[in-house]
């Protein structure tokens, strides 16, 4: 296998082989996907040891998350206007200060600070690792090369949770902040000596910053609507009410001016290459599904089953492992295969996994559960790696730090909208369902008073039976509502496959032209 030809930095050095520089930007994403979600199971740790209450605390997940959204859409511009190495290096800095920050925070006000900082900094290690990757790997072998990130960004939310409860257990929930620092400082070490410097690229024309204010308006906005949006009861809440004039105002606003503008901040005129983007749908429709049945099925086994945490997450790890066995296979495909039909069976297998996990009863077992998860995670091990190489085919190599942008903003931000919509979907689905229940519990039904006399005389209160028998209605209630959102997500998955039938044929290596 002939390798890719090491490519020369700004100074006249050349750079180590590619296949080396992959790990380095891999690990810089793994880092800044890992701090979503290794605070999750801290917070009443933090809460307590600063004295706060836990709705106070959950501003440390909402920091991080409202400057991370901001960021990723931006980051490509960025990259061009100081360029992309000075900029990649300088975004793990400001992460890895931040990170320290965090650990040494004396009070929650100061955390709250330094993990929006955190966010803010860490927003742009996804993309930008992404473009390097794509501009460091001839077209050839950008597929193996996607699969060693995709690695990164899937075992990251895999592990989090449960890495992040033994530090807090083992240490406390500082070293969950402060493992970062020297990570940081090795990656810069690292990449300032053997990651290709990349001079400035911009037209010398003013910078937008009524554009990078509307961006980051609508984009903090909307992340903020979506992370309070259940709690407040969406739009019969008047903040989520202001929050969505403010999101459509301020995006229209940014969507329509930025065609006039020679260096938008987010070039929107992308789309018009058809592959592009169609894999922004897909990638966005992936995220929903992924991060959205990620968020599900551990609530279903916690709330209906009496699974613990750490019953819950080995329910859940097998499926992380399995996408991580399957990318360097899928990669290897990739170079082979029509990406088309990879995409086209990724979605079926998938889909076809949450259809199945729409017969789960409240006696499904520990075993099947996981086998049903691994099933699920094989098809999106499928889907990763073809959806980020075809979103390339016919871009131009200028345009990659915005595509790889984008891309991961429309992951992103379809976790986002997936997590708010199902677990609201929960919510009124089971109010929904319990109607129907409760018709069928009337005093005066035979079979319904029969029952009732029956648990009464077993349990030797009337009043403990009604107690018990309304809980069994609401459990089930709330099981029709899973089932339903199962059915839901699996469907989604299925109906986007005629999609990749509009998406351009071939393999990128031979449509694209070399990276430089």
């Amino acid at each position: 296998m002939a390798e890719p030809t090491p490519s020369v930095n700004g100074a006249g050095k050349r750079a180590i082989n590619p296949w080396l520089i992959a790990p380095m930007v891999a690990l810089a994403a793994f880092m800044e996907v890992l701090d979503i979600s290794i605070a999750n199971v801290s917070l009443q740790h933090i809460a307590g040891s600063l004295g706060a209450g836990p709705e106070e605390s959950t501003w440390v997940l909402t920091a991080y998350l409202v400057t991370n959204a901001i960021a990723l859409p931006i980051a490509g511009w960025l990259s061009e206007y100081f360029g992309r190495t000075r900029f990649f290096i300088a975004c793990i800095a400001g992460f890895t200060l931040a990170s320290l920050a965090c650990g040494l925070a004396p009070n929650l006000e100061v955390l709250i600070l330094f993990r929006a900082i955190q966010g803010l900094a860490g927003g742009a290690l996804q993309p930008v690792s992404q473009a390097i990757l794509a501009d460091a790997f001839p077209p050839a072998k950008r597929a193996m090369a996607f699969a060693m990130y995709g690695i990164a960004v899937v075992a990251a939310p895999a592990i989090g949770p449960t890495l992040g409860g033994w530090i807090t257990d083992q240490f406390s929930w500082h070293w969950i902040f402060l493992i970062n620092v020297p990570v940081g400082i090795v990656l810069i070490t690292l990449i300032r000596t053997y990651v290709p410097d990349e001079k400035p690229n911009h037209d010398g024309s003013k910078v937008d910053y009524l554009g990078f204010g509307l961006i980051a308006v609508g984009i903090g906005s909307l992340q903020w609507m979506l992370d309070r949006g259940q709690n407040e009861d969406w739009w019969d809440s008047l903040e989520i009410q202001l929050l969505t004039i403010v999101v459509v105002v301020a995006l229209l606003t940014y969507i329509v001016r930025s065609f006039d503008q020679r260096n938008p901040v987010v070039d929107l005129r992308l789309f018009r290459y058809r592959n592009y983007a169609i894999s922004n749908l897909l990638m966005f429709i992936l995220g929903f599904v992924l991060l959205g049945s990620t968020a599900l099925l551990p609530l279903f086994m916690q709330t209906l089953m009496g699974y613990t945490a750490l019953d819950a997450g080995l329910v859940i790890s097998p499926g992380g492992f399995a996408i991580m066995a399957m990318m360097p296979i899928v990669g290897k495909l990739a170079g082979r295969v029509d990406l088309r039909y990879l995409i086209a069976f990724g979605l079926l297998c998938a889909g076809s996994a949450l259809w199945y996990m729409g017969s789960f009863t409240l006696q499904v077992d520990q075993y099947t559960m996981a086998m049903v998860r691994a099933w699920q995670t094989l098809g999106i091990a499928f889907l990763f790696i073809p959806i980020t190489s075809m979103a390339y085919v016919g871009l131009p190599p200028s345009a990659n730090n915005q595509a790889a942008s984008m891309l991961a903003f429309m992951r992103n931000l379809g976790g986002g909208v997936g997590i708010s919509v199902l677990v609201t979907l929960i919510s009124r689905l089971g109010a929904h369902h319990r109607v129907p229940l409760v018709g069928n519990t009337q005093p005066g039904d035979p079979e319904w008073e029969q029952r009732v006399s029956g648990m009464s005389q077993m349990l030797g209160s009337q009043d403990q039976a009604l107690a018990l028998l309304n809980r069994t209605v609401e459990g089930q209630a709330q099981l029709l509502a899973y089932i339903d959102s199962f059915h839901f997500m699996g469907l989604l998955f299925i109906a986007m496959i005629p999609l990749v039938l509009f998406l351009k044929p071939g393999n990128p290596e031979a449509d694209t032209p070399p990276a430089h």
